[in-house]
């Protein structure tokens, strides 16, 4: 009984070391999401203002007729 009692206590050692990487990876997965949402947003940003800037620009462009 004793050795089911220890290695019932070494599985639970390592669920508990298992959940806790688990953790700081899930963790650091969220950030690395956060992060690339927010480089997202940036270039879609860019992309708005390069278009009204381009749209601008067409726009300009006297006909040669």
């Amino acid at each position: 009984m004793e050795t089911e009692l220890k290695s019932l206590e070494d599985k639970v050692f390592q669920l508990l070391h298992l959940y806790q990487n688990t953790s700081i990876e899930n963790n650091k997965l969220r950030k690395e999401l956060a992060d690339s949402h927010a480089h997202c947003e940036k270039l879609n940003e860019k992309i708005h203002v390069t278009a009204d800037r381009l749209e601008t620009l067409l726009l300009n462009i006297p006909d040669n007729e």
